[in-house]
């Protein structure tokens, strides 16, 4: 359920986003056929597995340009954001057809130049999966991949279109969609596939794409800020368990870098119950079940209230009994500001991109005082 809300959650935080351009946006509909090979994790198993399945899919989606000319939108270089439904074309008994429905965010590279025919860009895609058979130690024994129907739909990708007229264009993409449970219910080693796509596009507005000159951007106000986020979740530490609950606390204190970048550093603290039912014969100690790390943090800044943070953590103390198995730890999500001070969001945190747990976040941001004024 906590899998289910959040990632609802984030379709509805990029939903915000769409929403605002939408009334003023270059509106379209790509459709798309991708194949490619799942990756497994070098156990007997999942190689067993992977023979059996021969991957392919489709992907339908609509989605806007903004064409506001805000400087937000200029330093993203005028983003795309929409929805979009996905579906491997076959059955399998030991998976399922995996199905997903996510919202999408895509950044051209390069300048703005809204005359160019060949373009690149990179997108991400966080949605909800489904319609998948998971594991059971009777009837599905062998997939490991997965312990719930339902699941987060993760896709991350470079793309290179090619754009035939005002209406018409082709793409290919190439990337990594991953479905998993963030460790809620065991087996969690995650589906992994690397789609290759080619698709078309249909411009559903015949207008040029062209939001005039560059903005005039506000004065950047060079200064500090303190973020206190708290962070819960749940997480099954084995297969057959009970999940149990995870979070933690982190202050980061971060400077403004650009108009589109803060970056900076903190510390963050996590603790995970139910250390002493796992393991009652074990003399469980404060260090056993709480951790500590110096984390560096980087906010990319999509509008003036929604933003993606990135993090890199190294723990100064690993608690034992949390299966935490490497000495750092990743985290990307995306957060929504409510107001100056209050934000909310979702995030993953992974050790070498293996989910650790979903963190649902609440925080409060206090900046510091106005060092420096740069003018644009």
């Amino acid at each position: 359920m906590r899998l289910q809300i959040g990632s609802i959650l984030t379709c509805i935080l990029f939903g915000l986003v769409s929403y605002q351009v939408a009334a003023q946006s270059k509106n379209f509909i790509e459709v798309s056929y991708d194949r490619g090979p799942i990756v497994g994790n070098q156990k007997d198993w999942a190689e067993e597995l992977i023979n059996k399945i021969a991957y392919s899919g489709v992907d339908a989606r609509f989605g806007w340009r903004s064409s506001k000319n805000t400087y937000f939108n200029y330093v993203n270089r005028y983003p795309s954001y929409g929805l979009g439904f996905t579906s491997v074309l076959n059955y399998y008994s030991e998976i399922g057809r995996p199905m997903g429905v996510y919202a999408f965010g895509e950044f051209p590279f390069g300048s703005n130049d809204f005359h160019r025919k060949l373009n690149f860009s990179y997108y991400a895609q966080i949605g909800l999966g489904f319609n998948m058979n998971p594991y059971d130690a009777e009837s599905n024994p062998m997939n490991g991949f997965i312990g719930t129907a339902v699941n987060a739909h993760i896709h991350f990708g470079l793309k290179a279109a090619y754009q035939f007229s005002d209406t018409f264009g082709v793409f290919t993409s190439v990337g990594t969609k991953h479905y998993s449970n963030g460790s809620i219910n065991k087996p969690n080693a995650g589906i992994n596939f690397i789609p290759i796509a080619i698709g078309i596009r249909m411009n559903l507005d015949k207008e040029e794409f062209n939001p005039g000159p560059k903005p005039e951007f506000p004065a950047l106000e060079k200064r500090g800020y303190w973020n206190i986020a708290a962070y819960t979740g749940v997480k099954s530490y084995d297969v057959g368990q009970r999940a149990y609950f995870r979070g933690g606390l982190g202050v980061n204190y971060l400077w403004e870098l650009s108009h589109k970048y803060r970056g900076g550093l903190g510390v963050d603290w996590f603790y995970g119950a139910g250390a002493r039912d796992r393991y009652p014969n074990e003399n469980i100690t404060f260090l056993d079940s709480n951790s500590f790390a110096v984390v560096g943090s980087w906010e990319w800044k999509l509008t003036d209230r929604l933003y993606m943070p990135v993090a890199i953590g190294v723990y100064v103390t690993k608690a034992h009994y949390n299966q935490e198995i490497t000495s750092y730890y990743e985290r990307i999500g995306v957060r929504y500001r409510v107001n100056t001070n209050v934000f909310a969001g979702v995030q993953i945190k992974a050790h070498k991109a293996k989910a650790d747990f979903f963190e649902f976040t609440l925080g409060y941001t206090i900046p510091g005082k106005v060092q420096e004024i740069i003018h644009h």
